[in-house]
């Protein structure tokens, strides 16, 4: 306890001068059996719900795809189930990531919010939706607002695999898959039944509320569900007291699911997902940041930002000389992002329309072999469609000119795979192995300044992971993966403004990137503990980086994408729980820490948007089956390893962001078999403070009421 104490005291003074240290101490208490902390990453099969965040015999379908045990996956995964979904009640998925191994949350403007994996972002991570891909052409290799337009409220689960799944998901997996699950539909009997939800969450903060409301009706051969989530929220309060201005939105969102068993073995889904967003402020452009005296912009919008998807997927589980189960399915997704915005000192307003339209086809087959080997094998073929212009209007005179696109019009880009792996389980040992090919076909049309081209990249990608069982509870796990991502529509074309100050020009010859990456680990479950304690290694090659040309356009600094990077990534991520059996209390702990080095022309630096050594700490207390207590903290240490492009990132503090350290609670209360409430108050101390490579501070003194009523 009295390393706890000074390890806080540390934290809050921003004074953490050996982070990777502190890391492994806190890491190896965390995981010590006779220590009274553990982990809520992952947790023990005896002490949490089917779903649970924590639950370390939790089946996932991520990893392997197939239903397994994460404690019997030889691959590094993070699980929020959909109880802890519901505690959190998060305002954008990746909210619930908060804190977990691995996964670090960056925000750059309300509304918006992704996930860092092993230190990657962006396009350089995997997004799916229901098996679906929702990283598209115009992807940035950076944080981006499109995860935010996924809905929450809607979803059952967020599996996290950390760390390269080329074989299985193919480009874009470089630093792991993040993928959102909607609930699968499930009734007995033959006659129909029904339930239902109402859900209200208001916070202090940014007096948000949130409402949803959801139906499900079916019976043993068909079902069907239908939901909506209105949000609604104002500007931000931050710690000490301060709004932030031009830091409310609003998003509308709706979903449908219909399955239907339409023979023995045969099931059909068909799913509609809708989210909006019409009128979102890009704050960090009209705030001045770090470095800055007057903010970028005098107007910039997001107006709108949409997602429209639709998905069809039949399951087949009537084995045969081929295969045992089956999935096949085919979508579409539309994503709109529009803009409009006005620089100080002018007349002339831009507003930009931009969507990219992605239709997928998927298989995915399935076979055992006498017990001990399972074959999985698929295909995928995924077509992006670019459509973007861009016009000018003068408020004064009306006149409006058209201007080059953000993106090239008419571009597209095909991607398709064929994939096999192998998992091969005797006695104590399970090996897994497998080898993807994947080929792109890039064309952009020529739109002067810049020319056309046409791009057919392709690679073979593979992974062999290793896990053995070292007792009844405890298991070695080691993976070895090689990742490949070719250059999409935004790394090829961008051109145009960019944030911070900077003008993109577009780049015909890029090529792919690679990665080469080694993790290796503990995990373990026992009926008193569980846990884990991963190490990583990532080898980057040919990263694609925005560079500085050194010449200027408009006063503005030209960037443009080359493949001019090598990066190194190393770091360790641990958490672990402890439960007394009586009273009814766990102890958990989570920490991460991530180290990156880059070479670009022969110098070496820092990598960008590293996050600090950060993770959480906890106790939680069931005294009955009415009320749940929980105390936690989250925390980060200071970072001060800045790449040249975070220093002068607005958005970044030039001498390194301060360490920090919340403390909050939570009270739920089964009030009666349909009525929940929970209270949870966030950031106790109004502390004032940011997250590494956010836009906007975080909230301070935060009071949630979430109101659950179920028919």
């Amino acid at each position: 306890m009295r390393f706890l104490k000074r390890f806080q005291w540390q934290l809050i003074e921003g004074s953490m001068r050996k982070p990777l240290a502190c890391s492994l101490i806190l890491t190896m208490s965390a995981l010590n059996a006779a220590g009274a902390l553990a982990a809520g990453a992952q947790s023990n099969p005896g002490a949490c719900s089917d779903g649970d965040a924590a639950c370390l015999d939790t089946i996932q379908v991520t990893a392997t795809k197939r239903p397994e045990s994460t404690l019997e996956v030889p691959a590094a995964t993070t699980i929020v189930g959909g109880p802890r979904l519901r505690e959190t009640a998060p305002q954008t998925p990746m909210d619930a990531l908060h804190g977990e191994p691995g996964t670090f949350v960056q925000q750059t403007t309300p509304g918006q919010g992704v996930v860092i994996v092993r230190g990657l972002k962006g396009s350089e991570v995997l997004h799916l939706v229901d098996g679906f891909r929702l990283n598209n052409a115009i992807f940035r290799n950076a944080p981006n607002q499109y995860i935010a337009l996924v809905d929450g409220q809607s979803l059952e689960r967020i599996e996290v695999v950390r760390g390269p799944s080329s074989t299985l998901y193919g480009g874009d997996a470089m630093g792991g898959v993040v993928q959102m699950l909607t609930p699968e539909l499930r009734f007995d009997g033959d006659q129909w039944r029904w339930n239902g939800r109402l859900r209200a969450i208001a916070s202090s903060a940014d007096d948000a509320f949130t409402r949803r409301a959801e139906l499900s009706g079916g019976r043993e051969d068909m079902a069907f569900s239908l939901g909506v989530t209105a949000q609604d929220v104002d500007d931000l309060r931050i710690g000490g007291g301060r709004k932030l201005p031009q830091s409310g939105f609003s998003q509308r969102s709706g979903d449908f699911k219909w399955q239907a068993r339409i023979a023995p073995g045969h099931e059909l889904m068909f799913g509609l997902q809708y989210a909006e967003q019409p009128k979102t402020p890009r704050h960090d452009a009209l705030v001045p940041g770090f470095g800055q005296t007057a903010p970028e912009n005098a107007m910039f919008f997001f107006e709108p930002q949409q997602r429209r998807f639709a998905q069809l997927r039949w399951r087949i589980d009537t084995p045969n000389m081929f295969f045992d189960s089956a999935e096949l399915r085919i979508g579409r997704q539309v994503m709109v992002d529009d803009r409009r915005t006005r620089a100080f000192a002018t007349v002339l307003e831009e507003r930009e329309r931009n969507r990219d339209t992605t239709t997928g086809i998927a298989g995915q087959f399935g076979k055992d072999f006498g017990g001990e080997h399972h074959l999985s094998y698929g295909f995928e073929f995924y077509r992006d469609e670019v459509e973007s212009s861009r016009a000018r209007t003068n408020l004064t005179t009306g006149a409006t000119t058209i201007r080059q696109p953000r993106f090239p019009n008419d571009s597209r880009m095909d991607g398709w795979a064929l994939y096999a792996a192998h998992d091969w389980r005797r006695g104590r040992a399970d090996l897994n192995y497998g080898l993807r090919y994947s080929r792109f076909d890039i064309s952009i049309p020529a739109a002067a300044p810049a020319p056309g081209l046409d791009l057919s990249p392709d690679d073979f990608t593979g992974n062999l992971g290793f896990a053995f069982e070292l007792a009844e509870d405890w298991r070695f796990v080691a993976n070895l993966g090689r990742g490949f991502r070719a250059p999409n529509i935004f790394d090829l074309g961008v051109f145009g403004p960019r944030p911070g100050n900077r003008y993109s020009l577009p780049n015909a010859d890029l090529k792919p990137e690679h990665v080469l990456s080694l993790d290796a680990g503990v995990k373990f479950g026992t009926e008193r503990m569980s846990g884990e304690f991963i190490a990583f290694r990532s080898r980057y090659r040919d990263k694609i980086t925005s560079v500085l040309t050194g010449d200027t356009i408009d006063g503005a600094l030209v960037v443009q994408n080359r493949n001019v990077t090598r990066l190194d990534l190393w770091g360790v991520e641990a958490g672990g729980r402890y439960r007394l059996p009586s009273p009814d209390l766990e102890l958990y702990a989570t920490a991460t820490y991530t180290r990156g080095d880059e070479e670009i022309d022969g110098g070496s630096m820092p990598a960008d948007r590293i996050p600090p050594l950060y993770g959480k700490l906890g106790a939680r207390w069931r005294p009955n089956a009415r009320f749940d207590l929980e105390a936690y903290n989250f925390y980060a240490a200071r970072q001060r390893r800045l790449s040249a492009r975070d220093a002068i990132d607005p958005r970044i503090d030039p001498e390194g962001s301060a360490g920090w350290t919340t403390w909050n609670a939570r009270l739920a209360w089964r009030a009666s078999r349909r009525f929940d409430l929970a209270l949870r108050v966030e950031n106790i101390g109004d502390k004032n403070y940011r997250e590494h490579g956010s836009g906007l501070d975080e909230p301070g003194r935060n009071f949630i009421v979430t109101a659950d009523y179920h028919f």
